[in-house]
């Protein structure tokens, strides 16, 4: 990212989930947003995740199954994009893009996120690294759009 230590604030989880019953990812986004005043989120994925893999199974995971219900959730809602697609690793790096986008958005749909958008333009990134080639991909997600979109349903502020 070409910042010196100290200039990120970083939080990280399996499968780089933020769901609005996570308190540590809710304290984080309160934290960095209203305490730090940042005015970039990155919500980072990258390629060949585990977590995202171990969603795709139909497996009884245990402990893992109500975190990974999130990833499941993911791929319903995108679920005739993703059938569409034949190539099992294609369609597994897609879902791991497609997770980065809802994050993004339950980033999206936090009050202090929407009230440091209205203050000072805070802006919602979706990246993914590339674990083999040791590229940043920034998926170019569109932040104005996506938070016009769910401010009809999610406006808080």
């Amino acid at each position: 990212m070409g910042v010196n230590p100290g200039d990120v604030f970083v939080h990280r989880n399996i499968a780089n989930m933020v769901p609005n019953t996570d308190l540590s990812a809710m304290s984080v986004i309160d934290f960095s947003v209203v305490h730090l005043k940042v005015n970039h989120i990155v919500i980072c994925g990258h390629y060949y995740c585990g977590g995202v893999k171990a969603a795709m199974q139909a497996a009884d995971l245990g402990i893992l199954n109500p975190w990974l219900r999130n990833i499941r959730d993911v791929f319903r809602i995108h679920k005739d994009e993703l059938n569409e697609i034949q190539d099992e690793e294609v369609k597994y790096k897609r879902l791991i893009e497609l997770n980065v986008q809802e994050q993004c958005i339950n980033v999206i749909k936090t009050a202090e996120v929407q009230q440091a958008y209205r203050e000072r333009n805070l802006t919602v990134h979706g990246w993914v690294f590339d674990i083999h080639s040791g590229k940043l991909i920034d998926l170019k997600i569109n932040f104005k759009k996506l938070l016009e979109g769910v401010m009809e349903i999610y406006r808080i502020t």
